[in-house]
């Protein structure tokens, strides 16, 4: 019995070695998969860096390509296209005007009341839709069809439910799309951005092509005005405090445009405007530079567009592109490892991660990530630990901290082309005499991304003040614009009735 007892022990003894020895082996292979996840981690981290440094050479390209766009056609990234509004609202309007702003994820339909003083605007019956996708590779004439019906359904709803035929209706159209203008109210659509993809459509009389739209349908409203949504904002921005002289719209897309003076647009040699100066559309989302810090996942992401080689400053820090380069993070972390359990079609769909799911689970402050949690399982991904969400969260830090920076070396550009950024900027020919000290400058800012997104703002506002600088970032002034491309145009329609 004694030598049976012994075998027996020994058996168990080895037996016990062998199951310890698996478990240490799996748990170095958990750990040489953590490892490998935390190396994806550091090399994003890495390749989206963007040091005070490199962000001063983002805003001295900016500064250099806005200039080349204004000297000839074709001559930038930076399109830089004359919008034909050179007059702003002064806050004496009066009268009832209508705003229809066609963007890339909503449409939105108000009506603006104005008293003749700044103090009065009554912004009525604001009605927000998504745009039904089906729309956004139809044709022209369904597009602008089901714009004008939803216009029509908007009037029904006034006073007592009739749509007051024999009223004639200003209309201003915000339109959130590249556009060559021939005056306010009238342009060509140069390209589509933001998914859109009526091809037919490119080349067609924008404003023409609604107001047929509203013609067939018996509608006495006039398109007054048609304008970018950066346009619409700085519009609004400037009738609430004239030092407003930039606006960006951080949204589905992104984009800028500012107040330049006319003798600055070289391309357009003798143009004369009563005031001395125009609103440029940049049209930025296209601008590119070597400085800007792209990963392998910003490459796949635009190789796999339907705009290929365009756009590569939009896709870095728009709504429409920050949660499909998380989505791609987090796809090659599960392909190299799987701490993210079984493998998930849904993550290799392309846009399957929203932005405003990145921006829920970077802002989750749970103690247990739920927000992450739920996220994650609606992407087929379940029961992952505390530390991958973890991982996740800084992943989502990572993308988010460099589009924010990179939106404030957008802007701090700006400033500088047009000598607010305390270094005079380039002067297009000033004297350094002309270049006047430091004014306080104001920054229209609108957009669901920068409204909606707390972390995205608080970077961009962080970095623009290292850039600037302490001195000179006090007299910069960044303030949201709620609907104001939709308020800011309608306000423009007032402005040339005035």
């Amino acid at each position: 019995m004694g030598k049976v007892a012994v075998a027996f022990a020994a058996a168990a003894v080895v037996a016990a070695c062998s199951v310890a020895a698996v478990m240490v082996r799996r748990r170095v292979k958990s750990r040489r998969k953590w490892r490998s996840v935390v190396e994806i981690l550091k090399e994003l981290e890495e390749g989206c860096d963007t040091p005070v440094g490199r962000l001063r050479q983002v805003v001295d390209a900016m500064a250099v390509e806005m200039h080349a766009g204004l000297a000839s056609e074709g001559g930038s990234k930076l399109k830089m296209l004359l919008t034909f509004v050179h007059e702003l609202p002064k806050g004496t309007e009066k009268g009832t005007y209508y705003a229809l702003h066609l963007g890339g994820t909503y449409f939105r339909i108000l009506r603006v009341l104005l008293g003749g003083e700044r103090s009065y605007l009554d912004v009525q019956d604001v009605e927000r839709h998504p745009i039904p996708s089906h729309l956004m590779n139809s044709t022209s004439e369904v597009l602008f069809n089901f714009l004008a019906f939803s216009l029509e359904r908007f009037i029904e709803k006034e006073g007592d439910g009739s749509s007051s035929q024999g009223v004639k209706r200003e209309l201003a159209f915000t339109f959130s799309f590249p556009v060559k203008h021939s005056s306010i109210s009238s342009g060509v659509l140069i390209k589509w951005t933001k998914g859109f993809e009526i091809s037919e459509m490119v080349g067609k009389d924008i404003a023409e092509c609604l107001q047929v739209a509203l013609n067939r349908r018996g509608l006495d409203m006039h398109v007054a005005v048609l304008v970018n949504d950066t346009v619409g904002a700085l519009s609004l921005g400037y009738y609430h405090d004239p030092d407003t002289v930039v606006a960006v719209v951080f949204g589905t897309g992104s984009n800028a445009c500012y107040l330049e003076r006319t003798d600055a647009i070289i391309k357009s040699q003798g143009l004369l405007t009563t005031s001395g100066s125009m609103v440029v559309n940049m049209e930025w989302g296209n601008f590119w530079s070597s400085h800007l810090p792209r990963t392998s996942y910003d490459i796949d992401l635009d190789a796999e567009s339907s705009n290929s080689n365009e756009m590569g400053f939009e896709k870095m820090l728009s709504g429409m592109y920050l949660g499909d380069i998380v989505r791609r993070v987090i796809l090659r972390m599960s392909q190299e490892s799987d701490i993210f359990g079984p493998s998930s079609s849904l993550l290799s769909e392309p846009y399957a991660l929203r932005t405003n799911s990145v921006s829920a689970m970077h802002e989750d402050d749970t103690p247990e990530l739920q927000e992450v949690t739920r996220i994650l399982k609606d992407l087929g991904v379940s029961e992952v630990p505390l530390k991958v969400r973890k991982l996740v969260v800084k992943v989502c830090d990572v993308v988010t901290r460099r589009a924010g920076r990179l939106a404030a070396a957008g802007i701090a550009g700006i400033l500088k082309k047009i000598g607010r950024d305390g270094s005079g900027g380039i002067t297009s020919g000033r004297s350094r005499s002309e270049i006047q000290m430091q004014k306080r400058t104001v920054v229209a800012v609108e957009g669901g991304l920068y409204m909606n997104y707390s972390m995205f703002r608080e970077y961009m506002d962080e970095a623009l003040v290292e850039i600037l600088g302490e001195e000179v970032s006090q007299y910069v002034v960044v303030k949201a614009m709620e609907d104001g491309s939709s308020i800011g145009s309608a306000l423009l329609v007032a402005s040339l009735q005035s």
